[in-house]
Order: structure tokens, then C-alpha cells, then sequence
């Protein structure tokens, strides 16, 4: 069995950038998917899920939710694109974010793929997942490119920056919306 590969040669740049990007999202996804079916401990789960009750409800409080998730979305984002260490840091954060889905399940009794098919809903959760996804994807491009000699592709990525933090403040103004509905 030979494996067709003439969708990525024949491909333009441009939608080799996006089949990359589509890449990034399944593994993320994923890594996600695996994070969640982390068992923890009972005190674990809890301590972990009221860290992050915690930091919703001072900040709700305070009337900075918007911005706290912004910002911290936007930290990770940018930490993202950084060549090398970007795309081993936000892969590594989608795993993260899993086990604390798996906490917030556990402490509330569902299943954390239920948790996980609920968020899915929510545009809030794939306007950051293409942000994350965008920024790992541009991070592996922009090495290449450097390495090549190719410094235009900074011009690309101060765009794609830009890009992510339109989606991300979208995603934050939405999730934000929804905290104070109580969803």
C-alpha cells in the first residue's frame, strides 16, 4: 500500500499552510482527548478544580473575566509561536487543559468525555483552538523559513499574531458572555 501524498505537492503554500493547520488541530484534539481520560485523586481533582473556580470567581468580582481570559489565552498564543519550544509548549498545554477537564468531570460526577462534547459546543472553544492551532503551525513554518534564510515570514507571522488576538479577544468577550449566564 503506497501512500498518496500529491495533495501536499501539488498544493500552493497557502494550503499547505492550511492542511498544516488542520494537522495541528487533530493532534491537539487529541492530546486533549488524552489529557481528559487522566484519572485523578478525589483531592486532586478538587484541589485543581478550586483553583480554577478561584481565579473565575475573583475575577468576575473584580469585573476583569474578559480580560484575565484574554490575556492568559493570549500568553499561551504567543508563547505558541516561538520556534522549537512553541509547539512543544501548546501541545503540551492542550494535554494540560484535558486533565483539567477531567478534574472539573470528576468533581461534578460526569464523564469527562461528556465535558469535553459540551465544550465542543461552544464557539469560544474553537475560536481557541484555531488560535493555538494557527500559532503552533505558524511557529514550525517560521523556523523553516528563518532557517532558509527567508526573514519575510516574519511579516506573516506579526499578521497571524494579529489574527489570533482578534479570535482570542472574540473568544473571551463569548465565554465570558456565557460565565455570566451560568453555562
Amino acid at each position: 500500500m503506497e501512500l498518496d501524498l500529491s495533495f501536499w505537492t501539488n498544493a500552493s503554500s497557502k494550503r499547505k499552510r492550511i492542511y498544516s493547520t488542520i494537522i495541528i488541530l487533530v493532534i491537539a484534539v487529541f492530546l486533549l482527548v488524552i489529557g481528559s481520560l487522566v484519572r485523578l485523586s478525589p483531592q486532586e481533582a478538587k484541589q485543581l478544580t478550586n483553583n480554577l473556580n478561584q481565579t473565575v470567581t475573583s475575577n468576575r468580582a473584580s469585573g476583569t473575566l474578559a480580560e484575565h481570559i484574554f490575556l492568559h489565552n493570549l500568553s499561551i498564543c504567543l508563547l505558541e509561536f516561538v520556534p522549537v519550544i512553541g509547539p512543544l509548549f501548546g501541545l503540551l498545554s492542550f494535554f494540560a487543559t484535558g486533565i483539567g477537564i477531567s478534574a472539573i468531570a470528576s468533581v461534578k460526577g460526569y464523564h469527562s468525555l461528556s465535558v469535553l462534547l459540551t465544550l465542543a459546543i461552544y464557539p469560544f472553544t474553537w475560536l481557541e483552538f484555531a488560535s493555538y492551532s494557527i500559532a503552533i503551525t505558524e511557529s514550525i513554518w517560521l523556523l523553516r523559513r528563518l532557517l532558509q534564510g527567508r526573514w519575510r515570514q516574519l511579516k506573516n507571522t506579526a499578521i497571524l499574531i494579529g489574527l489570533c488576538a482578534v479570535l482570542l479577544f472574540i473568544a473571551a468577550i463569548i465565554e465570558t458572555w456565557l460565565i455570566s449566564f451560568g453555562v
